[in-house]
């Protein structure tokens, strides 16, 4: 398949998390993820040290096994005080916003099971003795955005969330991962209903900015 016609700074610009916009009855090719795959390996990784496993799901029984988790993880988010829909209420302009990605958040907790493929990025910590955590996690997550960012130039649509782990060991138990294999996420990817996508809003730059002195 050929990549998109994207510019560096459109690529990083306009890959969003894509919930509502999964296409969740057409099927992604195997080796289109196995290529996004093998883009994230070429990410920064702590001391060359390479000690990353790449789960890719895509039977049914454990994607529905999966769905069922994380929709229990949703709905236990979604109540909590610090859940994204809840956030920023004296900003209604951007509480608004929170609300939307709220909404889609829920969507994705309803319909995770048909979503056709779930990337699992894992870190093996018996191969990753990082003296820090962030560099031993820094190890992975840049990996996994670059997936993402590969993704996107394929067509595909990807999120990322964490709130499955609430239900780690459970899951790690259905999908057989050995002891010291921790999950850092878990990318649900489909192609996307369309393929334009704007940034986003952000925070104006001169207000998270610091040269030299906070």
């Amino acid at each position: 398949m050929p990549l998109m016609d994207l510019t560096p700074d459109e690529l990083l610009t306009t890959t969003r998390s894509v919930r509502k916009r999964l296409d969740l009855t057409r099927p992604v090719p195997l080796e289109l993820v196995e290529e996004c795959v093998r883009v994230a390996l070429q990410a920064p990784t702590g001391s060359n040290r390479q000690s990353w496993h790449w789960m890719v799901v895509t039977d049914p029984t454990q994607r529905a096994e999966i769905g069922r988790y994380y929709q229990r993880a949703v709905k236990e988010y979604l109540r909590s005080e610090g859940s994204c829909g809840s956030l920023f209420p004296e900003d209604p302009a951007r509480h608004a916003v929170q609300q939307r990605v709220g909404d889609s958040v829920a969507y994705l907790g309803d319909h995770l099971a048909e979503v056709p493929v779930h990337v699992i990025p894992c870190l093996d910590v018996n191969e990753a003795p990082e003296y820090n955590e962030a560099g031993k996690w820094g190890s992975i997550i840049q990996a996994a955005w670059s997936y993402m960012l590969a993704a996107r130039a394929r067509r595909l649509g990807t999120a990322w969330t964490t709130l499955h782990l609430m239900y780690e060991k459970e899951i790690a138990e259905l999908l057989g991962l050995p002891d010291g294999v921790v999950q850092a996420a878990l990318i649900p990817t489909a192609f996307s209903v369309g393929t334009r996508f704007r940034p986003a809003a952000r925070q104006p730059l001169e207000q998270v900015l610091h040269i030299d002195s906070w």
